[in-house]
């Protein structure tokens, strides 16, 4: 499929909430357990979802990418692919988030169009946030902001980054070892999005963890 031909596939309808969590999917082989744990979850409020699997090869990735293309439709939830613009433009898939070593954002904004929601992580540089909104981000994500289990080695970012990031003008994406306890905290400090995998899915109970997160968006009582 051509890129001209994805972005006739997408769906610029989807409405991107700029404000709510951000749910990442762990790396899970079986794609049916991997719908099984991501589904129910859409369906509580989440505003986003971002496929994301480092354990994969390029075969299960479109294939899983596919699937959860299907059940975010029927949710009304965009997806997003992480690292791999080139596949989510394939895919049809409603954007794609990198990192510093996935390519240059401006060949994805130009491939994907106007529609397509790209994210960038920014890390806790205020310059590459610069250059990411120039680029042509949709957003830009900060962290990690505590100890992360899935990225113990992740450098740190303070949460005054996240006020000085105001000035880009873009949505700011928090991640990084943020639980329903701090997660309020956080918000407070200017985040939009609250991006977790582990918070939720390494919890007992995911839909009640994805539940107390939907609770930190609400005014305090």
């Amino acid at each position: 499929m051509s890129h001209s031909d994805a972005a006739t596939d997408m769906n610029p309808s989807t409405v991107w909430p700029r404000h709510g969590l951000y749910l990442i999917t762990p790396d899970e082989p079986d794609t049916m357990r991997l719908l099984a744990r991501v589904e129910p979850l859409l369906a509580a409020g989440v505003a986003m979802l971002q496929y994301r699997n480092k354990s994969a090869d390029a075969s299960l990735r479109r294939k899983q990418t596919l699937a959860l293309l299907e059940v975010c439709r029927k949710s009304g939830v965009p997806l997003i692919v992480n690292d791999d613009w080139q596949l989510a433009a394939e895919i049809g898939a409603d954007g794609a988030h990198l990192g510093a070593d996935d390519g240059e954002l401006r060949f994805a904004r130009n491939a994907f169009g106007s529609q397509a929601i790209l994210g960038a992580s920014c890390y806790n540089d205020l310059a590459r946030a610069e250059h990411a909104a120039l680029e042509g981000a949709s957003y830009i994500a900060f962290g990690a902001f505590f100890a992360s289990g899935t990225k113990p080695l992740a450098r740190r970012a303070s949460l005054p980054l996240l006020r000085e990031a105001r000035r880009f003008g873009l949505p700011t994406v928090a991640i990084g070892g943020i639980n329903p306890d701090n997660a309020r905290g956080v918000l407070a400090a200017g985040a939009d999005l609250i991006a977790v995998i582990g918070a939720v899915f390494d919890a007992p109970d995911p839909f009640a963890a994805t539940r107390a997160f939907l609770s930190c968006f609400e005014p305090a009582t």
